[in-house]
């Protein structure tokens, strides 16, 4: 029996971070990875790529397929900038699109592939990894031993039982990345992530999209007002959006999918499109890793864990969307190097900051996330204040015409500590950073005023924020004071 320091199960982004950085380590490593995608590199060699979710089906293509919506997007938005000669491009070649998706994934794939992990001195196992004791794996009948074991077997599409689906058929964010034909109608079930970036994608390719949601907005872990923005964005490009409903059956008739849509107060009505695409939530692969048989604790959500990332089996631990509690990719990387701190560092044990993770929905615009959210901090009694700033005396977004609309705003405690930020802006994204380091270090926001923003740049939005909180500290005896000072310095 082969002997390892670390046995991982799952080559989606948080395992592939655990091999190479304890490859590089010195650690003895052994990577079990039961899907991997042929591709061929830019050096016309053939490769098999893992990277799970992120590279194959999430992340990486999804990101791919926006910037193609972009492009079309910015081509019919043309006019608005005083460009002659641009006209309505149309409904667009959903398989050339697909062919630029997948080039995007060929030009990432050898960073993820068996061939570059060999390479890094990992021994790579292709197939299924099942839990045989505290400590062994079998991947393929062939079992090896790890002084630690972790798992990171990721989710899958959560497909809700609703009669006539399957039947009828459906895309996912999996098989979606094999449709060559722009749908003329698509209906997205579930209002989240995943479905508003791909809903709105398709709209600007050209297809009639229509949205059911179950919550109350779109995006429900935001807060209605920043989600306001958006669907404000896809009802203007023609997306329909019904919120506080879902979809109770699927049929097939006259060569149309017809879905019946349900409100929460309402008459159901039909829907009919060519094609149905499910987002309504991730399930974890739990199935084969015979957890029960190890001992292992999970739930329906997943995996149970500790803020160090280790199950109620000492040398079993646990990172992604297998064991939460986020669901990103740059989560379960950041688990990834917590682990490799508690199974190779002699230090004492490493805690995952939840508090300050960050998280974005890349739709047009994007909504950038950190900490506690309004609506959130309302519901558990948590006493704050709200500051924002709009884009719209922002002097870069003005110029680039994409002030309308857009705001920051952050938490502050009775203090000024920053709780929590929300941002909803097309590059809100790569604005969030500074607000994270400012939260995670416990700056308060008065901070963000002294920072010398460059102008004109969208991040002077902090500066504004901070402005606004500036100004409620200055008490009637302070300005007394001010006032004062003011006056004897003009003598």
């Amino acid at each position: 029996m082969e002997r390892y320091n670390l046995v991982v199960i799952g080559g989606g982004s948080g395992g592939l971070v655990v091999a190479a950085g304890g490859s590089a380590l010195g650690a003895r490593v052994a990577l079990a990875e039961k899907h991997t995608l042929p591709f061929t590199s830019e050096r016309g060699t053939a490769i098999r790529a893992m990277g799970g979710d992120c590279l194959q089906y999430g992340c990486v293509p999804s990101k791919a397929l926006l910037a193609a919506a972009k492009a079309v997007h910015a081509a019919r938005e043309a006019g608005r900038f005083a460009i002659r000669g641009v006209s309505d491009p149309g409904p667009q070649d959903l398989g050339a699109v697909m062919d630029y998706v997948h080039g995007a994934q060929a030009h990432i794939a050898p960073a993820d592939s068996v061939e570059r992990f060999e390479g890094l001195g990992v021994d790579v196992l292709l197939g299924a990894g099942r839990l045989e004791s505290a400590h062994e794996v079998d991947v393929n009948g062939t079992i090896v031993w790890g002084r630690h074991v972790v798992i990171a077997t990721g989710s899958r599409a959560n497909i809700p039982p609703i009669p006539g689906l399957e039947e009828t058929g459906y895309l996912t964010n999996e098989s979606v990345w094999h449709a060559r034909n722009l749908p003329g109608g698509l209906l997205v079930m579930g209002g989240g992530p995943i479905g508003t970036e791909l809903g709105q994608a398709f709209a600007r390719l050209g297809s009639k999209v229509t949205i059911v949601s179950s919550s109350s907005h779109i995006c429900p872990k935001e807060d209605a007002d920043v989600a306001a923005v958006l669907a404000k964005r896809l009802r203007s490009e023609g997306v329909t959006i019904h919120d506080d409903s879902s979809a109770t059956k699927v049929a097939t008739r006259e060569g149309k999918k017809i879905v019946t849509v349900k409100p929460k107060n309402g008459a159901e009505f039909d829907v009919a499109v060519d094609e149905i695409l499910v987002a309504t939530g991730r399930r974890p692969n739990l199935e084969g890793l015979n957890l029960e048989g190890a001992g292992v604790k999970f739930g329906r959500r997943g995996i149970e864990i500790d803020a160090k990332c280790r199950t109620n089996v000492p040398s079993i631990w646990a990172i992604g969307d297998v064991a939460g509690p986020y669901l990103f990719t740059h989560w379960a990387g950041y688990q990834a190097g917590i682990v490799l701190r508690n199974t190779l560092s002699p230090i004492a044990l490493a805690s995952c900051d939840v508090a300050n993770t960050p998280w974005i929905t890349y739709t047009d615009p994007e909504i950038a996330h950190v900490g506690l959210g309004e609506e959130e901090a309302k519901r558990k009694g948590v006493p704050h204040r709200v500051f924002r700033a709009s884009f719209e005396h922002n002097d870069r977004a003005v110029c680039d015409g994409t002030w309308e609309d857009n705001f920051a705003k952050v938490l502050v405690d009775p203090k000024g500590k920053i709780l929590g930020a929300g941002i909803v802006h097309p590059h809100a994204g790569d604005l969030l950073g500074e607000i994270v380091l400012a939260k995670k270090n416990g700056l308060p926001l008065s901070a963000l005023a002294s920072v010398i923003h460059a102008y004109p740049s969208l991040s002077e939005i902090h500066g504004a924020v901070a402005r606004d909180y500036l100004k409620t500290s200055l008490t009637p005896g302070r300005k007394r004071i001010l006032t004062k000072l003011a006056a004897f310095l003009r003598r």
